[in-house]
């Protein structure tokens, strides 16, 4: 059974700063709630134990390092029993980014970086279509990306 987390006002804001910038000074965030930043640690430590923090991390822009083709891709799988052994390899491909295991068609949908278009076609062609267990993909590439955000509290 899943324990219900109770998150005051104090906690709502310091999870909104630093969702929003995590190298926001601990004592910053003390200073504007009032009070210590022993508590923001307590309160933080908290937090983190109850799972609703699942970590920190720096974030990179993709285009700056020359990735600029964003696609997803739905993976078809000969047999569901394929599922584990397809994911290992996916694994070693750097430019798949995410993998869900869905409903609908797709066993897998995958999220693949590119540097361009040619690259995303030797991934598939070379790489993801030679999987073991991989009857097919269908491909969607990205144009434009409107909505890039967290879980509102």
């Amino acid at each position: 059974m899943v324990k219900k987390l109770k998150i005051d006002g104090i906690d709502k804001i310091i999870i909104k700063r630093l969702v929003n910038d995590a190298r926001t000074p601990i004592l910053s965030i003390a200073r504007e709630v009032g009070i210590s930043g022993a508590a923001i640690h307590q309160r933080l430590r908290k937090l983190e134990a109850s799972d609703l923090i699942d970590g920190y991390k720096m974030t990179l822009n993709p285009k700056a390092l020359g990735y600029t083709t964003t696609a997803f891709v739905g993976v078809f799988l000969d047999s569901s029993s394929l599922y584990s052994s397809a994911i290992k390899r996916l694994k070693e491909i750097p430019e798949v980014v995410e993998s869900h295991y869905t409903t609908g068609n797709y066993a897998v949908f995958i999220k693949i970086l590119c540097k361009n278009n040619e690259d995303l076609m030797h991934l598939l062609n070379k790489d993801i279509q030679n999987i073991k267990g991989v009857s097919r993909t269908e491909t969607f590439i990205s144009l434009d990306q409107q909505i890039d955000r967290q879980i509102k509290i």
